[in-house]
């Protein structure tokens, strides 16, 4: 495959002459510009084929050959170890719910499982695993609590892994690194040994945060993500498994959510999101393009400092989140006055700032500013925002 694009100055550049509107849609999420062109040109006929990349068998050296190029790139991008399984599956970051204790809560005879809350997302994983054995709440952010003099909301901070109450007997230990609805990023996984609970596993759903910094793999058993945020079109879910955790799955497992079966297959064992696979490997080369994680970490630093920048500058707007795990990726905020919220949105639409609503569940506004998000978008943003403000305020 071409690797498409060439280099963050030459994506922003791209994107400012074309004057697209600006997506910070929380998922399904905006895609590279140079990517949608790549995937346009390819369309009806990849690299001579005569076929569309919908219409080839998967068994077909030309997709395996796609398949097998996107593996070998996630891997570099993340640093995959050879003892680490790189799965593409299906069913999305909510089907994963299921998948996961249905293939790691029966590794041990106590069929345990431990899951911090500290959001929506993460409230979701633990409903969802409850159906399949002895699920506990090693600690949440429900409440309101007091952090550094301050009192957070529910939902605005992370549990301190030294109030972590992990089994010593769970399976496993799940953890949303990045909760796309609140807000809140944790990046500093701990080592379950350091909780006491030295043979329970560390699982991460770093859905709405992978490939934007680099990760440790290493710390955790399984990390997954659905594609629809920085990876690709949905359909897709990334599934990163430490090879000893294979072979553990519980006899009601659909063959087809078995990570052995699906590892065994190289992600073949069923027919996969085959055109999704293909854009996602698209992703990955224009990535190594911007230089890696490590690269786009930089453009996402800087866009996030510009944004939360000017929230802390002014009394107009707030974002709720304590400043220590405030996301880079998701920028929810609220305006001082709430009755201006319709004109707000109906304004920055107008703008070409799209899809700014808040999720239902906790009202105003929310930013994505995801991989393929240039600077020069949130500075547009910012720049509505302050006008806004000096109009309204």
């Amino acid at each position: 495959m071409t690797a498409p694009g060439a280099g963050p100055a030459n994506f922003h550049r791209q994107s400012a002459m074309k004057k697209r509107p600006y997506n910070f849609s929380a998922g399904p999420a905006a895609l590279p510009e140079p990517v949608l062109q790549q995937a346009a040109e390819e369309m009806l006929d990849w690299h001579g084929s005569g076929m569309s990349v919908m219409e080839m068998s998967h068994r077909g050296k030309q997709f395996t050959r796609i398949c097998d190029e996107a593996e070998a790139d996630l891997r570099e991008l993340l640093s995959i170890p050879d003892d680490y399984a790189a799965l593409f599956m299906q069913g999305g970051g909510l089907g994963e719910n299921a998948i996961l204790p249905l293939n790691l809560i029966g590794r041990r005879g106590a069929r345990a499982a431990d899951f911090v809350v500290s959001g929506s997302w993460s409230a979701k994983s633990f409903k969802e695993a409850e159906r399949y054995g002895d699920v506990r709440m090693a600690a949440g952010s429900q409440s309101c609590a007091v952090i550094d003099g301050c009192e957070q909301a529910p939902w605005t901070y992370m549990p301190d892994p030294a109030t972590w109450n992990v089994r010593p007997e769970a399976s496993f230990v799940h953890l949303c690194s990045n909760e796309t609805i609140g807000g809140v990023e944790f990046m500093e996984w701990p080592d379950p040994a350091s909780l006491g609970a030295p043979d329970t596993v560390l699982t991460v759903d770093a859905s709405s945060h992978i490939l934007s910094r680099p990760m440790d793999v290493t710390r955790a058993g399984v990390i997954y993500a659905g594609a629809q945020k920085n990876v690709g079109p949905a359909g897709v879910t990334l599934v990163i498994v430490r090879k000893d955790l294979l072979g553990h799955a519980l006899p009601v497992c659909p063959s087809a959510f078995d990570y052995a079966l699906v590892a065994a297959n190289d992600s073949r064992f069923n027919t996969p999101p085959t055109y999704g696979i293909y854009i996602a490997g698209l992703v990955f080369k224009w990535l190594k393009q911007q230089g890696g994680v490590a690269g786009i970490e930089a453009v996402n630093r800087a866009k996030a400092e510009l944004l939360y920048g000017y929230l802390d500058s002014t009394a107009f707007y707030r974002n709720p989140v304590h400043p220590s795990v405030r996301s880079r990726m998701n920028v929810p905020f609220l305006l001082h006055d709430e009755s201006l919220n319709a004109e707000f949105l109906a304004q920055a639409d107008a703008a070409g700032l799209l899809q700014l609503k808040g999720h239902k569940s906790v009202g105003g506004m929310r930013a994505s500013i995801y991989n393929a998000m240039p600077l020069a978008g949130v500075q547009a943003l910012v720049d509505f925002m302050k006008e806004f403000e000096r109009r309204h305020g």
